[in-house]
């Protein structure tokens, strides 16, 4: 009994809910849509699936009905019987007329799903290994840019095997925010491979092409939380790389533009500043466990095509410009992706924390002046 007790209780623990704005439950059917796009797809979805169902019915119904009905149990004899004309002809132009009509419904909503027209706002959404890029490029917000990377508490949950919480693997650390009510135009790329940009809720799903720039578009009619994912197989990572857009009413969204352009002002660093060594561990032990952690690991030692950094010579190496090269530039073929959109100060940190920690004790410092020098 107590072993069964045990069994219930965990069975209860892993017990989740519905996520509002992303999957449900034993969820059979799509997200449901909070934009007229994505109930367009739905209907779309409803209508391709009835019309394949009865053709299947009637095909697969006369096919059964003339095998059961005229087998040679029953005394039939096979006939002898050339084409027909009128048969030939059904059976083209029906289907012909079937994919018309299908493909005419479906070509209406093709075409609105790509009209990226008059928007209200332009957002730039860039994929990186294994993390979002936003850029506010135009609109109400413009200037805003920052990362979103899925929460550190649920990539640990992730490793120790013990999933909680209805937003598991969907929680991130800075969500895309967007006004209600308003046509927002995505610009997708991507800096190293292709991704791809999904909110079923949105009904909004575009490929991130690295050195090509691609948009859709959408216009949330509810305030609320939408999840989605990246749609592209895209490594090793890529079930971490979620999306999380919210949705809020036009006085909370100026509120929010209004809050974290303070916020940026308030992180903007001056790259002239000289850092201690100690501030510099500090602050690139943050910028480690945010950007480097998922590949390099916690204890710095890689994993695959990772390379270790806990003892790598390019770290150990008293020239410290090579590993600003490589973290501003990339390498192995991208691999190792360009870390530019990192600022002076977070490159210059998170570098000195690795000459400084695990196994690595160089004692040497890099400045933000000098990864700025090296940008030029």
């Amino acid at each position: 009994m107590g072993g069964l007790a045990a069994l219930l209780g965990a069975g209860a623990a892993r017990a989740v809910g519905d996520l509002p704005g992303g999957p449900a439950v034993r969820q059979l059917n799509l997200h449901p849509a909070v934009t007229k796009i994505a109930e367009q797809q739905h209907w779309l979805h409803s209508f391709m699936l009835i019309v394949c169902v009865a053709i299947f019915v009637a095909v697969f119904g006369v096919m059964f009905y003339s095998i059961l009905r005229h087998r040679k149990s029953l005394g039939h004899k096979a006939a002898n019987f050339h084409e027909s004309v009128g048969v030939e002809i059904a059976w083209t132009v029906a289907p012909f007329l079937i994919v018309v009509v299908m493909g005419a419904m479906a070509t209406r909503t093709v075409v609105a799903m790509k009209d990226t027209s008059n928007a209200d706002l332009t957002i730039k959404a860039t994929g990186y290994q294994w993390k979002w890029g936003y850029d506010y490029l135009k609109g109400e917000g413009e200037g805003i840019g920052f990362l979103s990377t899925l929460d550190p508490a649920q990539r640990a949950m992730s490793d120790s095997g013990k999933p909680s919480g209805d937003n598991y693997l969907l929680k991130v650390d800075h969500p895309l925010v967007v006004p209600v009510d308003r046509k927002i135009r995505i610009v997708t790329t991507a800096n190293d491979v292709i991704h791809s940009w999904m909110v079923p809720a949105l009904g909004v799903k575009q490929d991130a092409i690295p050195g090509f720039v691609r948009d859709t578009w959408f216009r949330a009619e509810k305030e609320g939380d939408y999840y989605g994912q990246c749609a592209e197989l895209c490594g090793k990572e890529h079930a971490y790389m979620p999306i999380h857009v919210k949705v809020l009413s036009h006085v909370e969204y100026a509120k929010w533009v209004d809050g974290k352009r303070k916020e940026m002002a308030a992180a903007a660093d001056d790259p002239n500043k000289v850092w201690t060594l100690a501030a510099l561990i500090a602050r690139g032990e943050k910028v480690y466990a945010s950007t480097c952690v998922a590949c390099h690991k916690a204890d710095g030692k890689g994993g695959g095509p990772f390379k270790p950094l806990d003892g790598a010579a390019v770290v150990l190496d008293a020239d410290q410009s090579k590993q600003i090269h490589v973290l501003l530039n990339g390498q192995n073929n991208g691999t190792m992706p360009s870390w530019k959109t990192l600022s002076d100060t977070e490159i210059a940190a998170v570098i000195t924390f690795t000459k400084n920690n695990w196994g690595n004790h160089t004692g040497q410092a890099v400045q933000p002046a000098e990864v700025h020098a090296a940008r030029k």
